[in-house]
């Protein structure tokens, strides 16, 4: 029976973090921000305003 040898996997550093470049990640952190500072603003305009 032969020994099977190790084959080696070359990727480039984008393939081998299976990221998606551009500007789409950018925007949903961008928006999730900007919700997340609406809530917090209408929570402390019902309960914390005097």
């Amino acid at each position: 029976m032969a020994a099977r040898r190790p084959t080696q996997i070359v990727e480039t550093p984008t393939e081998a973090r299976q990221g998606e470049p551009g500007s789409s990640v950018l925007a949903i952190l961008a928006i999730s921000t900007g919700l997340a500072l609406l809530v917090l603003g209408l929570v402390w305009f019902v309960f914390f305003r005097t």
